[in-house]
């Protein structure tokens, strides 16, 4: 009899951070779209943070020209750190955007060929281990510290099932033509078999309500399939098409994620985050709850 396959433990993360941020332009002329803050911390640290609370050790860094900023947020500022010891300032607020040395790699996508070229090009660095995926445009808050966040959610669920992983939410019917959607199987409890992915399906011919939303546990054999450099939709490399290659290969599942997702590559969604974060937060929730009301009388 053959012994199961272990289930390797996720210790690196892709971020795919080479955009160039068109829809928030002018604001992105000179500041990655990552670096947009909500409230006093930006994207790409709300990620970062996701991806700790999970226990990921490595942060792969995707990146393009211009996008500097992302790295020196990691690392350390002496000119700032020593001005605020002089005035006595407590430092606890810069420890969430320390890195320490070997903590986070970067490569560049030269060319912007899609999302799954995007992931190729992390392929030397991530090697032959398994590997999450986080798109900080989509900000996932958990319900609950007890519950914790998407991806320890997913590190969580992944411990039992192996295999490759995907997020998903629930939307209305009606919207699922926006979204990557999966052709579910069998349901346990949050987990459900994956069958097939859809990209922005219509309406009519979408399998399910159930949307990709950004966070992915992927096998380092999906690497193998985006070697192929096969275009898909819109002429690009298209992950979705890589993983859906990888369906009655592996196990395949999907993660209902227990929480809320924003869309910040939107400006709506970026401002429904804004606000919803600082709804939730004690030090400044009255006083915005107060703000609103005098906005929408």
């Amino acid at each position: 009899m053959t012994a199961p396959t272990p289930i390797r433990p996720i210790r690196k993360a892709v971020f795919p951070v080479a955009g160039l941020g068109t829809r928030f332009l002018p604001a992105t002329k000179a500041i990655p779209k990552e670096m947009l803050p909500i409230i006093d911390r930006p994207l790409i640290q709300y990620a970062v943070d996701e991806a700790r609370e999970a226990g990921i050790e490595q942060m792969i860094f995707v990146t393009g020209r211009g996008k500097t900023a992302l790295i020196d947020h990691f690392d350390m500022a002496f000119e700032l750190e020593t001005t605020l010891q002089n005035r006595a300032t407590d430092m606890a607020v810069l420890e969430p955007t320390r890195l320490a040395p070997g903590n986070l790699v970067t490569v560049r996508q030269q060319v912007p060929l899609g999302l799954g070229h995007a992931i190729w090009c992390a392929r030397a660095i991530v090697g032959d281990e398994p590997f999450a995926v986080f798109l900080p445009d989509e900000l996932m808050i958990a319900r609950d510290a007890q519950t914790g966040g998407c991806m320890k959610q997913m590190v969580e669920a992944y411990g039992q099932v192996g295999g490759n992983l995907i997020s998903v939410l629930e939307v209305p019917h009606d919207a699922v033509s926006s979204y990557g959607v999966i052709a579910p199987g069998a349901r346990h409890g949050k987990l459900t078999e994956v069958r097939g992915l859809v990209e922005k399906p219509a309406i009519a011919d979408a399998p399910s309500n159930l949307i990709i939303s950004g966070r992915y546990i992927l096998q380092p054999e999906v690497m193998r399939v985006l070697d192929r450099q096969e275009q898909g939709a819109g002429g690009e490399i298209q992950l979705t098409d890589a993983m859906a290659r990888m369906i009655g290969q592996q196990p395949f599942h999907a993660l209902t994620f227990d929480g809320r997702r924003f869309d910040c590559g939107s400006k709506t969604g970026f401002v429904e985050a804004t606000l919803a974060i600082a709804l939730s937060r004690p030090d400044m929730a009255e006083d915005v709850r107060a703000m609103a009301r005098r906005l929408v009388g």
